[in-house]
């Protein structure tokens, strides 16, 4: 048997253990990185200007990670095109950390009405849940129905003539009407708003007859009287309306709708500093005055905050509401 050059053969091993040494001191690299991160401050992209739900869930969460991290985490409100801008810069954006995404519940919609240069799912890399709240299906006073049953009821009689309000295509607001017309067996009429605030105030005017209202805007005026709650589309109860029950429980079973919104990275990001972030992030949920301003604000602290829990449930959203916006023949504006 012919035996191999021994120079080549030793060679060769140089080759392998340089690899095996180079491959190793990145990996080093990578963890010291992690360790010591971030050693300038980051961007923490909100794609909706201030005020707003989205943004008030970031600079809550964000104000306790920025005390671990030294002031070094800065929120940058990215706004238009229905949250598409910020998305698109997240994607483009070096993987090093120091751009982050607040995700939220349209991402899971956009994908399935818009042609669009991103991919949650290929573009990005989950990092964690944080929050979700719930709509209320909410009525104008004047309307007779004082329950879920007695509103499918009145919708099934008068096909068409209910109009509901949304803050436009595409939004929370609409998709959770549309499911209900399509778990109901109903068919309102959509009636888009630019914006949330206008659809509230025409359904206290009486120009719609109802709506999906984000419990944190409807509440107050549900307290008020000026609009009648008739149960949220979540899986539990809200601890702002408590009273109202779940549209499940009401008697449409199976129903479910949340907003939600978390913290994306772009995909090819190294795992080390992905574990940093969602361990920081799961931190800052974890202290009491994070939690209990978000529950006062409305909103439910994630319960699975792991990364693949998060990957796994934006899979998930993108699957159930492309069902929905096929099947309701939603389009983009």
């Amino acid at each position: 048997m012919t035996r191999g050059n021994p120079i080549i053969v030793l060679r060769a091993a140089e080759i392998v253990a340089s690899l095996a040494l180079a491959i190793l001191a990145a990996g080093w690299s990578v963890a010291v990185s992690a360790q010591n991160y971030p050693v300038k401050p980051v961007r923490f992209l909100v794609p909706n200007p201030p005020g707003g739900g989205t943004d008030l869930v970031a600079r809550i969460v964000a104000q306790k990670v920025s005390e671990k991290w030294d002031g070094n985490l800065l929120v940058d409100n990215r706004a238009g095109a229905g949250g598409i801008i910020a998305v698109e810069v997240a994607a483009r954006s070096a993987p090093d950390g120091y751009t982050l995404l607040m995700a939220h519940f349209p991402l899971a919609i956009t994908v399935n009405i818009a042609k669009v240069s991103f991919d949650p799912v290929r573009d990005f890399a989950p990092v964690i849940l944080l929050a979700t709240t719930q709509n209320a299906l909410a009525v104008n006073p004047s309307l007779p129905a004082k329950s879920v049953k007695e509103f499918i009821a009145l919708a099934k009689s008068k096909p068409g003539q209910l109009s509901y309000a949304s803050g436009g295509n595409g939004t929370s607001m609409h998709v959770s009407a549309e499911l209900f017309n399509l778990m109901a067996g109903v068919n309102m009429t959509h009636v888009p708003y630019k914006g949330a605030g206008p659809a509230l105030v025409d359904l206290i005017g009486g120009q719609v007859q109802a709506s999906f209202v984000s419990v944190p805007a409807a509440a107050p005026h549900i307290k008020s009287g000026k609009v009648r709650a008739l149960a949220v589309t979540g899986p539990r109860r809200s601890p702002l309306v408590p009273d109202l029950p779940t549209l499940s429980e009401a008697g449409l079973k199976g129903y479910g709708s949340e907003q939600w919104y978390g913290v994306l990275v772009p995909r090819e990001t190294p795992r080390p500093l992905v574990q940093r972030l969602n361990q920081d992030f799961a931190w800052a949920l974890g202290q009491a005055d994070t939690r209990s301003r978000l529950r006062d604000s409305g909103y439910d602290i994630a319960v699975d905050t792991t990364e693949q829990g998060f990957g796994r449930f934006i899979q998930s959203e993108i699957a159930k509401w492309g069902e929905v916006v096929r099947k309701a023949g939603i389009k983009s504006e």
